[in-house]
């Protein structure tokens, strides 16, 4: 059964207390993945703003039915599409683009470099095919020409690589105050843009 989309910081992170024991993988489950993305980002001197994308960009799995039998139910890129939608109001277009370009990201990957694919999971491999396989010529001189690009193969490679089983990483609530923080400075933009004064 799929999951209603969060539309506050409290029901996001609750999505991720509640559901994310839920299996990513054989190693891993939704949680831990997510955790070792964001861990990642952090290592690597990610922005504020790309660390939330590698925590939640996985978000839009929540939202779709995760008990069908087939797995080609999952059209194109749909989970990267509805998390960026869920992303997008509260975070802003610096967490939401790079989460929305993730699966393109992959599909780059694996035209450019047929090894990539074989080192894939199997449940990438899987949703590879489902999500469109490779990007034809017009789509990869797209991609490579979108002004995303770098954030989007920075969170695929840490999405690729946060599958280790038991690994140690920070809480969720250890990244509450980041969001908080980001969510602020996205609401603050927006007064900005359209002159409205916020209610007190």
């Amino acid at each position: 059964m799929s999951l209603p989309e969060p539309t506050s910081l409290d029901e996001l992170f609750a999505l991720y207390e509640h559901h994310g024991h839920r299996k990513y993988d054989d190693d891993v489950t939704d949680l831990e993945h997510a955790l070792q993305c964001a861990a990642l980002a952090f290592d690597d001197g990610a922005t504020r703003e790309l660390i939330a994308a590698a925590l939640f960009h996985d978000v839009g799995w929540f939202l779709i039915d995760s008990e069908s039998p087939d797995d080609d139910v999952v059209v194109s890129d749909d989970h990267a599409a509805l998390g960026a939608r869920v992303l997008a109001p509260l975070f802003g277009p610096d967490v939401a683009q790079p989460v929305a370009l993730h699966v393109t990201a992959k599909r780059w990957r694996c035209t450019i470099d047929p090894d990539y694919y074989d080192e894939l999971s199997e449940a990438s491999q899987v949703t590879f095919v489902a999500q469109g396989g490779p990007l034809i010529t017009d789509e990869r001189e797209r991609f490579e020409a979108h002004p995303g690009f770098v954030t989007a193969m920075a969170l695929r490679s840490w999405d690729d690589r946060a599958k280790i089983p038991g690994l140690e990483t920070r809480g969720l609530e250890h990244y509450r105050s980041m969001a908080e923080e980001i969510a602020q400075a996205w609401r603050s933009t927006r007064v900005s843009v359209s002159g409205n004064v916020p209610e007190r």
